[in-house]
């Protein structure tokens, strides 16, 4: 029998180490949630944490080894999942002999659940309330999924001294074979867009095909921003005979860590298409795989495999939880942010989780700290721009780069530099310096600041991780970076994982503020802001494309206004601000009616 998840929520990929180790926190309540697995230097880290911890038999890995970096990750997947058996059959026991601690688990199983009615029955029974609790939570209950997220832009070429090595070296490919090779049964979500060369690699592992019994062990998730963008990477993969079993669909904006902006498509709108093609994208996959599959002479399924659709990005209140689950028929909805002020779920130093719970929406930004060059979600007042502050007075600019993993630019080398590098940076202030007649003062502070404003990812993004862990940090000092969506801002004290769950289910409120904007509305202005300051900020000579780039963003925030009058007039949800949504909708459309768009 296969069992259903116990939750209809997840938490999402934050950051390099945010969610490391949230399977060991979480999964034995049915939670899942996503490690990121590009960084196998804090991963060989917390692998020798847990591993002392729960005394456990995983031998170091070193650098020296061939292969260490899918060893490492294959290593502590493993490990994870053994703790994570563990616990879960432990806390199963916990069930049966202890009713306070069934009590608390039933109190944060979702209202509409057949498990929580089926509990809550038994519980009352007190006739051989053991022996049929046992049995109940056996035939029922399963832990969290312990998934994996490879951003498929850090790639980088690996070499040793000056001889690059094959390509299935490269970070991503390193990732995705240490996955591969571990014994999870979960699933890898591909993010930040196609990587051919990734994509095909998957094809040399059996795991992602079915096996004997029909069943595929590793599962594919790809992070979307729109349904035409799930379709094709849908299809390229279909054609190698791999099934993407779920569509994450992400807003591009109102979400944590890198920001991938639509072209003005909105959550809302984005949603409606995939409810309304759902179908058209089963068909479209399965045919195509079924032809590759027959090609290779591997197990062919009778019927489509299972789709699931899933959202994140900006959820606040149970209500638009709830809206989400019943009106686009979605599997699942992402909660990440939030849990970075839950201390049983995520893995954040004290000092930044204090500063994340008093930050205010003033507070919240994105930034270009990014050596990708994308606009990165962010905070004031994190310790590492604290430090860089510091380092700037004394005019020392850019990071020692220990890791390497963001060195993708080949301006300067055939092995790349990250842009956050002090090497990178001290270049290119001294190219800067050279042709300092050439501009303003204040053309000139703007262009040292679009060097200098870079910040090492790599580092600042494990370092919380560390300090949680009381692990010794290596290196110069950095500090924390940190990646939230700036729907954090309303949300302003540190709570259990027991209040945040209630909170997702409508059980409790832990949300103060009672002027935090519908997440739809808040999705829509930060997008007029995006295509305002865009224009605003566009030098140098205006194309045709440009402007019909510019144009049809316009003409999509337009439609997506248009869209939501509809759907708040309506639907049942959102009644008590119905008619605070009108008029939220009528201001930022006469907003978008004003942007001009320049001509040539």
């Amino acid at each position: 029998m296969i069992k259903k998840p116990v939750h209809n929520f997840h938490i999402p990929v934050m950051g390099l180490a945010y969610t490391i180790d949230s399977p060991i926190r979480v999964a034995q309540y049915g939670i899942s949630s996503v490690i990121s697995i590009i960084d196998d230097d804090i991963i060989e880290r917390m692998k020798g944490f847990y591993n002392k911890k729960f005394n456990l038999n995983y031998p170091d890995i070193s650098i020296k080894t061939e292969d260490f970096r899918a060893k490492r990750i294959t290593d502590y997947l493993n490990l994870v999942d053994d703790i994570v058996s563990e616990k879960f059959e432990n806390f199963k026991q916990e069930l049966v002999k202890n009713r306070e601690s069934l009590k608390n688990f039933v109190g944060i199983l979702p209202n509409t659940s057949s498990i929580k009615n089926g509990l809550q029955n038994l519980f009352e029974n007190e006739d051989h309330f053991g022996c049929q609790i046992k049995n109940y939570v056996e035939r029922n209950l399963k832990p969290g999924s312990i998934d994996v997220n490879i951003m498929t832009k850090v790639d980088k070429d690996n070499f040793v001294k000056d001889v690059q090595l094959p390509i299935i070296y490269n970070d991503a490919h390193a990732s995705l074979r240490g996955f591969a090779q571990s014994k999870l049964n979960s699933s890898m979500i591909l993010s930040a867009g196609m990587n051919p060369r990734l994509y095909s690699y998957i094809e040399a592992f059996d795991d992602f095909f079915l096996n004997s019994e029909g069943i595929l062990k590793k599962k594919i998730i790809l992070k979307v921003s729109d349904f035409r963008s799930a379709m094709i990477q849908g299809n390229f993969l279909a054609k190698k005979g791999l099934w993407v079993s779920e569509y994450r669909i992400e807003s591009g904006l109102n979400c944590g860590g890198h920001a991938f902006a639509t072209e003005g498509l909105l959550l809302g709108p984005i949603m409606e298409e995939f409810k309304l093609k759902k179908t058209e994208l089963i068909n479209s996959t399965h045919s195509l795989m079924v032809q590759a599959l027959k090609q290779k002479g591997k197990l062919v399924p009778l019927e489509p495999l299972d789709l699931n659709i899933t959202v994140q990005g900006g959820v606040g209140t149970s209500e638009e939880h709830e809206f989400l689950l019943e009106n686009y028929q979605v599997d699942s909805v992402g909660w990440g942010s939030p849990f970075l002020l839950v201390p049983e779920a995520t893995s954040v130093d004290l000092e930044t989780r204090n500063l994340l719970a008093q930050s205010k929406s003033k507070d919240f930004y994105r930034s270009n700290i990014s050596p990708l060059g994308v606009p990165f979600n962010t905070v004031k007042g994190t310790s590492n721009e604290i430090i860089k502050k510091q380092k700037a007075v004394k005019y020392k600019f850019g990071s020692s780069c220990p890791k390497k993993l963001l060195a993708l630019s080949k301006e300067y080398s055939v092995q790349g530099i990250c842009t956050a590098s002090k090497k990178y940076q001290d270049i290119k202030l001294k190219e800067l310096a050279l042709k300092k007649h050439e501009f303003t003062n204040v053309e000139f502070e703007n262009k040292t600041e679009e060097i200098t404003d870079k910040a090492c990812l790599c580092v600042g993004l494990v370092n919380a991780a560390y300090m949680e862990n009381d692990l010794p940090i290596k290196g110069e000092k950095q500090g924390v970076v940190v990646c939230p969506g700036p729907n954090l801002a309303y949300f302003d004290k540190e709570v259990s994982l027991s209040e945040m769950v209630q909170h997702i289910y409508g059980n409790l409120n832990i949300i103060s503020d009672n002027e935090r904007p519908n997440m739809f509305i808040s999705e829509l202005r930060m997008y007029i802001e995006y295509l305002k300051k865009e224009i605003a900020d566009f030098s140098g000579n205006i194309s045709t494309a440009q402007i019909k780039k510019w144009l049809t963003f316009k003409a999509n925030l337009l439609d997506g206004v248009q869209y939501y009058y509809e759907l708040f007039g309506q639907t049942t949800y959102f009644k008590k601000d119905s008619k605070k949504l009108k008029m939220q909708l009528n201001e930022s459309e006469i907003v978008i009616s004003k942007i001009v768009i320049r001509e040539l």
